[in-house]
């Protein structure tokens, strides 16, 4: 017993010598034992400079003007933090169990150096993966762990940078942050605030089992990024390697504000198309910058989808995506509406600028299915098609599209490479001749089922400019219709045929166009007892028209035809409708006007001939006749010269 009480005693003694030797040590003597203790802990070089103030029980704390950690030996960017003044507070109760648990940190102004590499390295790894979160030493391999665990930590004013190989550097300066970890196995609190492009960013996060998420392992992740306005949340699980997976949910009243309060550029979308986002959807984001979209359903600010993408963020986002739509609005992107027929004579086509600064944001393949689409101009039905971006060069291939009361198959280029322009082919099948009239030019007076082909091309930065510069070509072939406000039957009998509608049995025509006219030539419109031909010029950029349209009565004038022309002149939103009188003459007198040519013909060769003393043979022309006549002359003349000669 008494040998027992003597150990206890010299152990007490011990003890107490160890405690008032630390206390008598200067600050900075047990600034470097910390360091080389945390060197030892963490196997990396820690260094501490400037002036050091102690505190030893309960809390062994310290109070640095200066300290450096250093990042593992794997990269030589330079060290993980830099701190002009920082503040350490230790549990020193804990930290003679063998244990690290830190009560506090604190650091003003430092520059925090996150890297990680392609293999699964990251510089903040200190941990096995154990999940119970303990410090590996490169100091000692075979030495048993120390378990480790930050309760607070505080940084004011840092400059974070994050450097992923194969990705392009981060750099957040005025960035303040808070960690809350009071159970070394339980959860931790993360808050954030950075100012990366005037306006402040913040983060919320809360992950489960701390400890084991610093060592690498996925946890349960709870976190909300607010910034310009809007605000991203997600529900899932990560871990440190950048791998992400759970339910994203997204308020962005403005996608520019928010890419440029995260310093990222801002997109520039179109209205309807992502300038503003309210979604919802499973996401999942690996190490390499792939990212996974499933069950995505998004309102984009008029447009609604629904479907599954996978993106890669490496570049400009490279989309490959399915997605089914309501009413898909995309005159954001082609312009404004259809023709306003009812200031088309003095406003003409929208003159503002067409940003499509859009069509840069992204590469890649989009199939798209959608109960209707609007394209300003022409308005679709259920569509089926593939929407493929390179490089601002946005091709519509539409696979299968009703319209009009019919189907359209061909594509719809927008090309914003070098300036805006727009063409395409389009191949249509029983096409609704009023609707689609009426909306390209606002005509509405021809009805029928039209089979079409048409190629064009327009450029310009804006609806006008495009009208103006269109070419191209095309032909139409319609069946039985109905011309609207003239009766042709009623023209043709009585002189009157307005107010009236003329059945027709078909309507074949083709034509050109060239800087925004359209050209045509042979119109042939045929009726029962009537046929109409017509010719002339469509101002598409003008908005004006000059049109030659004749009916030809077949029956009239001794089976001959009687035509009276119309010619059709002025603005689209009201032509004058009037019958062209020199026209008319010319188609319904010509056969006169050739018999009195041939008559006065023969009256001038009779007086030719007699005053020639001409008699021409049978079949013989009076040209021939006067030819012979002077031929036979000239040979009379040469023989009497030759007899003198020979006399």
């Amino acid at each position: 017993m008494r040998w027992i009480l003597r150990l206890i005693g010299l152990i007490v003694v011990l003890a107490i010598v160890a405690v008032v030797s630390v206390f008598f040590l200067p600050a900075d003597r047990i600034a470097r034992l910390a360091a080389e203790q945390m060197r030892s802990f963490t196997g990396r070089d820690v260094a501490i400079t400037g002036d050091v103030s102690m505190t030893v029980w309960p809390v062994l704390g310290a109070r640095i003007g200066g300290l450096e950690v250093g990042n593992p030996d794997w990269t030589d960017k330079g060290p993980m933090l830099t701190a002009e003044n920082a503040a350490i507070g230790i549990d020193a109760a804990a930290l003679l169990q063998g244990e690290i648990r830190i009560k506090n940190i604190e650091a003003t102004s430092p520059t925090i150096r996150l890297e990680s590499r392609a293999d699964g390295r990251a510089s903040w790894q200190f941990t096995d993966a154990s999940g119970d979160a303990q410090i590996e030493t490169t100091t000692d391999p075979n030495r048993a762990p120390q378990a480790f665990s930050i309760e607070r930590l505080n940084v004011t004013n840092a400059t974070l940078i994050y450097d992923a190989e194969g990705s392009d550097l981060v750099r957040y300066d005025q960035v303040d942050l808070t960690l809350d970890w009071p159970e070394r196995l339980g959860p931790a609190v993360i808050r954030a605030a950075l100012n990366p492009a005037g306006e402040v960013v913040t983060l919320d996060a809360t992950i489960d089992q701390f400890a084991s998420f610093i060592a690498g392992q996925v946890q349960p992740v709870k976190a909300t990024i607010s910034a310009g306005g809007a605000s991203v949340s997600v529900d899932g699980r990560a871990n440190t390697g950048g791998d992400v997976a759970g339910n994203v949910r997204m308020n962005i009243p403005s996608t520019d504000a928010f890419m440029r309060a995260l310093a990222l550029p801002a997109p520039g979308l179109p209205a309807g198309l992502g300038q503003k986002v309210e979604a919802a959807m499973d996401l999942t984001l690996t190490s390499d910058r792939k990212l996974s979209l499933r069950e995505l359903s998004a309102d984009l600010g008029g447009n609604a989808l629904r479907g599954a993408a996978d993106i890669s963020l490496n570049g400009t986002p490279q989309i490959n995506a399915q997605f089914d739509a309501g009413a898909l609005d995309l005159t954001s992107v082609t312009g404004a509406g259809g023709a306003d027929t009812s200031a088309a004579s003095s406003a003409g086509w929208p003159k503002d600028a067409i940003d499509a600064s859009g069509l840069a944001a992204f590469n890649g393949d989009i199939a798209l299915q959608a109960a209707s689409v609007n394209l300003g101009t022409f308005k679709l039905g259920p569509t089926r098609t593939i929407l493929r971006n390179d490089k601002s060069r946005m091709v519509f291939e539409l696979r299968e599209v009703q319209a009009y009361d019919g189907v359209v198959t061909g594509e719809f280029v927008v090309n914003n490479r070098n300036g805006l322009s727009v063409g395409g082919k389009i191949n249509a099948d029983k096409i609704g001749l009023q609707p689609v009239l009426e909306d390209a030019a606002g005509i509405d007076r021809l009805t029928g089922a039209a089979d079409f082909n048409v190629s064009f091309l327009g450029v310009g930065q804006s609806v006008d400019a495009i009208m103006r510069s269109l070419g191209g070509n095309g032909a139409m072939s319609v069946g039985q219709g109905k011309i609207l406000g003239i009766d042709l039957d009623q023209l043709m009998r009585t002189g009157d045929g307005s107010g009236g509608t003329t059945i027709f049995n078909s309507l074949t025509a083709s034509f050109t166009m060239n800087s925004g006219d359209l050209t045509n030539e042979d119109l042939l419109l045929a009726l029962r007892s009537f046929e109409a031909r017509g010719a002339g010029r469509v101002g598409l950029g003008a908005q004006d028209l000059d049109y030659l349209f004749t009916p030809i009565a077949l029956n009239l004038n001794d089976g001959n035809g009687l035509a009276i022309p119309i010619r059709l002149k002025g603005p689209w939103s009201g032509p004058r409708i009037i019958p062209d009188l020199e026209a008319a003459l010319d188609l319904n007198l010509e056969k006169e006007k050739e018999k009195l040519k041939q008559e006065a013909e023969e009256k001038a060769k009779a007086k030719v001939a007699e005053k020639l003393n001409l008699t021409p043979t049978e079949g013989q022309s009076l040209e021939d006749a006067a030819k012979e006549k002077l031929e036979n002359k000239v040979q009379d003349e040469l023989k009497r010269g030759l007899l003198k000669l020979l006399d």
